[in-house]
């Protein structure tokens, strides 16, 4: 993303449409927080394309004043990435639920990770399928029962931070759709990430799956249950700030600082710039239970974009070989007439 000087508000990114989720939905906040994301990037509606497959999340390029495409199923990280190397300038944000992005679209998915495509991808993750009315999705969990699994699911679910490590995703973020400043703090670090970026957001769904996660978001142990991961700093949590990760061997382990001989100086300090994922992954992977669910910027580390070397070998191929048009590529080859 190129570096913006110009000065925008919320409401520049705000279309006039009315917003069409059921009250309380957790895609209301997500969209709050993406104009709110924009506005501090600053960078000017016309320069910016939010592009969608086919969900309840995939409403949202309706409600921004920006370029936008409502696509296929599954063919979001598709289009983004055409979109992208023929539109280099453009910030492109790409926004999927877990049913669209997972499961027909999770090829997609994992090659933008894998080739580095410099768009923002925004999970939605409710684990389950909202809009066609409440199917279990590949993040439900086992057990899960759903109208498509009335007996309970009999199988695992995709993690999706495992899923962009295994892809080779240089950024990762996480946010819960009620951390309003955890997750505008994220999607801009998301933009400004030069590559693919995916921030997941855990949001709940109010009519078919009210409540997924209240382990973890509920305000009474929300403290106890998260951690909010910021580079450079200490891994603290807790009501007050009380406990912290350290190294236990080859795995993190949550202590109590000031207790069983562990202060301050154990707890590990978060480098989201680590060219190594080995800690990144342990830390995407926590999941609220022994070890507290992590939000915040987890991997963020630059590597070559596929755009970025796409336009590179087409100019250096048109300057080698002297091509201006495509009409001129064509002709260069060998060619023939018929009458």
């Amino acid at each position: 993303m190129e570096h913006i000087t110009d000065t925008f508000t919320p409401a520049d990114y705000k279309s006039d449409q009315s917003v069409r989720w059921c009250p309380g939905c957790g895609d209301h906040a997500i969209l709050n927080t993406l104009h709110k994301a924009m506005a501090t990037l600053g960078v000017p509606p016309h320069m910016t394309a939010v592009i969608s497959g086919i969900g309840c999340s995939s409403r949202l390029p309706y409600y921004m004043n920006t370029y936008g495409f409502h696509t296929i199923h599954g063919r979001a990280a598709a289009i983004a990435t055409g979109f992208k190397v023929a539109n280099p300038e453009m910030t492109v944000w790409q926004i999927s639920g877990d049913g669209d992005g997972l499961a027909i679209g999770g090829n997609h998915f994992i090659h933008a990770v894998r080739r580095n495509i410099d768009i923002n991808i925004i999970l939605f993750n409710n684990k389950i399928y909202g809009l066609t009315k409440g199917q279990y999705s590949p993040t439900s969990d086992r057990g899960f029962v759903s109208k498509s699994s009335p007996y309970g699911t009999t199988e695992d679910p995709f993690i999706p931070a495992e899923l962009v490590f295994g892809a080779r995703g240089n950024f990762f973020g996480r946010s819960i759709d009620v951390e309003l400043a955890t997750s505008q703090e994220v999607l801009v670090a998301a933009a400004r990430h030069k590559g693919a970026s995916v921030t997941e957001i855990l949001q709940n769904c109010v009519i078919f799956n009210n409540g997924i996660h209240n382990a973890i978001t509920d305000r009474e142990f929300r403290a106890d249950r998260t951690i909010h991961l910021r580079h450079g700093e200490k891994m603290v949590f807790g009501k007050n700030s009380e406990k912290g990760l350290v190294q236990d061997g080859f795995l993190l382990k949550a202590v109590e600082i000031g207790k069983d001989g562990y202060t301050i100086d154990d707890v590990l300090v978060h480098d989201a710039h680590c060219q190594s994922n080995f800690l990144h992954q342990q830390l995407a992977m926590m999941d609220g239970k022994e070890l507290p669910l992590a939000i915040g910027v987890i991997r963020d580390v630059e590597a070559p974009t596929y755009n970025d070397e796409v336009s590179a070998q087409v100019e250096s191929v048109r300057a080698r070989k002297g091509f201006d048009s495509l009409r001129s590529m064509i002709l260069a080859g060998e060619t023939w007439e018929v009458k």
